[in-house]
C-alpha cells in the first residue's frame, strides 16, 4: 500500500468535525476502504449507522483514534506491545482490546471488547484529531454485501441516507487491503484473527 502524505484543508476539518459533533453520520475514505462513521461516544448516532447498513445491532463495530495518546484515553493500561506494532507495522492493524472507557456500549462486542485502529493515512488522523474523539469505522456496505473499495461501488441507498459525504479528493489513500486484526489481552498475549 502506498501512503500519500498531505494536509487536509482546515475549512474541511471544521465542517466535517461540526457534522460529527451534531451526531450525524459521515461517508468517508479510510486507509482501507470507504466507511461509515460517527461520534463513537454517541449512541443515537451509532444506531443510525446500524440502520443505514441494515446491520443487526448485536454485531460489534470498531473505532478509529488519531494516535497512541487518544488510544490511552479510551483504553486504560493498554498493552505495551502496541507501541512496537505501530512503530514497525507497514499495513493497517486493528486491535481487539478489553475494557474500553467512554465509548457507547452498543459499539462493543458482547464480551466487552472493542476493535480499534490508528489509521495509516493523514486525512483520517487529522479529522479525528480535530474532532477530538474516536469515530466509528465500519465498511460502507449493506449488511452481508461486498464492501466498497471505490466510491462508485457504494450502494445508492447508503449514499442517500448518510448526512455528509467527505470530499473524494481525500480518498487518495484508500487501499483494497483490509486491516490485519489482532486480539491482545491485557497481559500482552495476542492472537492473530486475520
Amino acid at each position: 500500500m502506498r501512503i500519500v502524505t498531505f494536509v487536509a484543508v482546515k475549512d474541511d476539518l471544521i465542517k466535517y468535525s461540526k457534522v460529527l459533533k451534531e451526531g450525524k453520520v459521515i461517508l468517508y475514505p479510510t486507509d482501507t476502504i470507504w466507511g461509515l462513521g460517527c461520534d463513537a461516544t454517541n449512541t443515537e448516532a451509532i444506531k443510525r449507522v446500524f440502520e443505514i447498513k441494515n446491520r443487526p445491532t448485536e454485531k460489534s463495530l470498531l473505532i478509529l483514534v488519531s494516535d497512541l495518546n487518544m488510544l490511552g484515553r479510551y483504553f486504560k493500561d493498554f498493552p505495551e506491545i502496541i507501541f512496537d506494532l505501530e512503530e514497525n507495522g507497514d499495513k493497517p492493524l486493528t486491535y481487539i482490546l478489553d475494557n474500553p472507557t467512554g465509548i457507547s456500549p452498543i459499539a462493543l462486542h458482547n464480551d466487552g471488547s472493542l476493535g480499534v485502529r490508528i489509521p495509516k493515512n493523514d486525512f483520517c488522523k487529522q479529522l479525528i484529531k480535530y474532532f477530538g474523539k474516536p469515530i466509528i469505522s465500519t465498511s460502507a456496505n449493506l449488511h452481508q454485501k461486498p464492501f466498497p473499495i471505490k466510491f462508485n461501488d457504494i450502494d445508492q441507498s447508503i449514499i442517500t441516507n448518510v448526512d455528509c459525504i467527505i470530499d473524494q479528493k481525500y480518498a487518495k489513500t484508500v487501499s483494497s487491503l483490509p486491516s490485519s486484526i489482532i486480539k491482545i489481552k491485557p497481559n500482552g498475549e495476542f492472537s492473530i484473527i486475520r
